[in-house]
């Protein structure tokens, strides 16, 4: 199973066709697309839904969406235990405290910070996953998703792809 992971694309359905060309390119690829949280604007989620199906958190940006989205979602993707939640925490203790909202999970994807981190803590046998942003890059030298491959109730492949620039208006 291919998964298209992203976070915090904060567009609106007056600019979801700023998304990075390759962010459509890589849903259409994908098996299925995860996305970590500010959303913003459900039209975001209809657009790559045309894709891919689509499993989504709940940021702190996506007012009105409370009722649609869920803060932690927990899911299995090709025998892999998968979990999202938009907001990990502060940097330090963060895998154990993911490991403690996520006790079965393989993987944990979140967002918020817009800093990309592809890490795997052995101590507490997690993979970290924050696919960074592809539409607000901060701090970040360039805009980022991340795209895991999982089979046989493991991670085969996971990596962070550069995307970007935004579409021209």
């Amino acid at each position: 199973m291919r998964a298209l992971v992203l976070s915090d694309t904060h567009l609106t359905a007056a600019t979801v066709d700023r998304m990075p060309a390759e962010v459509w390119a890589l849903a259409a690829e994908a098996d299925v697309v995860l996305h970590a949280g500010d959303v913003v604007d459900p039209a975001v989620l209809e657009a790559l839904g045309e894709r891919a199906p689509v499993h989504a958190v709940l940021g702190n940006n996506d007012r009105g969406l409370e009722r649609a989205l869920p803060e932690r979602l927990e899911l299995d993707l090709g025998g892999v235990p998968v979990a999202m939640v938009h907001d990990s925490g502060a940097r330090a203790g963060r895998a154990r405290r993911l490991r403690r909202w996520f006790p079965d999970a393989a993987v944990a994807v979140f967002g918020h910070s817009h800093d990309p981190v592809l890490e795997r803590d052995d101590e507490v046998d997690l993979l970290l996953v924050n696919p960074g942003s592809p539409t607000q890059r901060r701090r970040q030298p360039v805009h980022t998703v991340a795209w895991l491959e999982l089979a046989a109730g493991a991670v085969a492949d996971a990596h962070l792809v550069e995307v970007g620039p935004l579409a021209p208006r």
